[in-house]
């Protein structure tokens, strides 16, 4: 049963019919008063609450209420409701304790997606999960790992995919977030739809308009012809911002806007577009010391916040390296051609002592450029210590410097190398080297390396 607290008749009676035709059970209330008769003899699941009652539009009245309920029935979820030009007072009941918050007028899909995420969310956890539960279940194949932290975070994102809960995905750098977002998306309803990804820190503010919601023609002196943006690309779908952190609060405002209304409009454009999408973000710095110094925004925050999945570095997962390693290996066995390729017992354990600030990017890294650069099919020690960068800090204490070249010269060496083996095809050498195309196209232009524009 829902309960649905607000003090105006067509409201309750608008929210009533709205979740009686999706199939809950519905009790309304006018007031704190009637608010708590209600809760002595009933049990909701959820309760939806307006902050402001009969005159008063300050909304203290609704978040002292809110103060209440969650004192007295701390079990039970709490959606506010409130309007756009109160969303900042929404934040603070967020952090209150409220679940999420819709705001006026709403639309009628996005409070039903509000409602059984926050419901679904709300059943028990089955403790202790197990690997080969959890892949029979669902669908992780692309993510290695049995460390218990990993697990939990299996169990964690199998339960949320489902949902249409936007989700925050933490962690360092390299540490698999997208390789997690896909898992979300591929475990969701949505997943035969688009997946879209964005990489937000390479985006300009200039640019940030016409990249999420697209253009039309004549919106500025290049724009030739009409494009669509990336969020009418993952419309139906979901849609992955990366690197979330980077923006700047102008781009933050206008993102908070698409994802309160659900619609945009494109750059040159006065027709306004709908869009549903699941929202993934991801970053590696932190938000909530950003929040605290201004740089993001609290209410984008609690927006995009409502599931937060902070990964582990690999260096507090390091059983997890020798089947990661393995895993890479067997990949390459099949890119390469080359069968018979295995790493020495020796060499696991060798590479379970390293660091690895780079985490699983960097020891897929090491294990591709040592594969490249050796010529021996089983790989020993000595061949990652001869292939690891210049960047000392990689490497144990107890190891000597390796080689006299600096980091670029080392990272000029290693993309000509893999063009050479990769016949010049930049996708193939991107996915080689870990980087992105984008982040190729600008250390070949950097270094001056030549490449076929059309051979990608």
């Amino acid at each position: 049963m829902i309960l649905i607290v607000d003090d105006d008749l067509a409201i309750r009676t608008s929210l009533a019919l709205l979740l009686k035709k999706e199939g809950f059970r519905v009790m309304g209330a006018s007031s704190p008063v009637e608010t708590f008769d209600v809760l002595r003899q009933h049990t909701p699941e959820l309760i939806l609450l307006d902050l402001n009652f009969s005159i008063e539009t300050s909304g203290r009245e609704g978040m002292h209420l809110l103060d209440q309920i969650r004192e007295a029935y701390s079990a039970i979820p709490v959606i506010l409701i409130t309007g756009w030009g109160s969303i900042d007072l929404a934040v603070q009941g967020m952090k209150k304790g409220a679940r999420d918050f819709i705001t006026k007028p709403w639309q009628n899909d996005h409070l039903v997606q509000s409602v059984r995420t926050i419901l679904n969310l709300s059943q028990p956890v089955v403790s202790s999960p197990e690997r080969q539960k959890l892949q029979e279940k669902y669908q992780f194949q692309y993510i290695v790992g049995q460390d218990p932290k990993l697990l939990d975070i299996l169990q964690t994102i199998g339960r949320v995919a489902p949902t249409d809960a936007p989700v925050l995905i933490t962690g360092e750098s390299g540490t698999g977030k997208e390789l997690i977002a896909e898992a979300i998306h591929l475990n969701s309803r949505r997943k035969s739809k688009p997946f879209v990804k964005v990489n937000l820190g390479g985006i300009s503010a200039t640019l940030f308009e016409s990249e999420l919601f697209g253009h039309v023609r004549g919106a500025f002196t290049d724009a030739k012809t009409d494009r669509i943006g990336r969020f009418e690309l993952a419309n139906r779908g979901s849609i992955f911002l990366d690197e979330i952190g980077e923006l700047d609060l102008s781009s933050q405002v206008k993102l908070l806007r698409v994802l309160q209304e659900r619609s945009f409009e494109p750059l040159g454009s006065s027709k306004s577009r709908t869009v549903d999408v699941r929202i993934i973000c991801a970053t590696n710095r932190n938000l909530e010391e950003m929040v605290a110094k201004g740089t993001f925004r609290e209410d984008l925050y609690y927006r995009i916040n409502l599931i937060s999945v902070k990964l582990p570095s690999l260096r507090e997962r390091p059983d997890d390296i020798p089947l990661l390693a393995e895993f890479f290996m067997n990949n390459l066995k099949e890119i390469y051609h080359r069968p018979a390729l295995q790493l020495s017992p020796k060499a696991v354990q060798w590479l379970k002592t390293l660091p690895l600030p780079g985490n699983i990017r960097q020891l897929k890294n090491l294990v591709e450029r040592t594969v490249l650069l050796s010529g021996q099919d089983r790989l020993e020690v000595k061949d990652f210590q001869i292939n690891l960068t210049a960047n000392t800090s990689s490497a144990p204490r107890s190891l000597p410097e390796v080689g006299t070249l600096t980091l670029e010269e080392m990272e000029y060496h290693m993309i000509q190398r893999a063009m050479d083996f990769h016949q010049n095809k930049v996708a193939k050498v991107a996915r080689s080297l870990g980087i992105t195309r984008f982040a190729l196209y600008r250390r070949l232009e950097k270094y001056g390396i030549s490449y076929d524009a059309d051979d990608v």
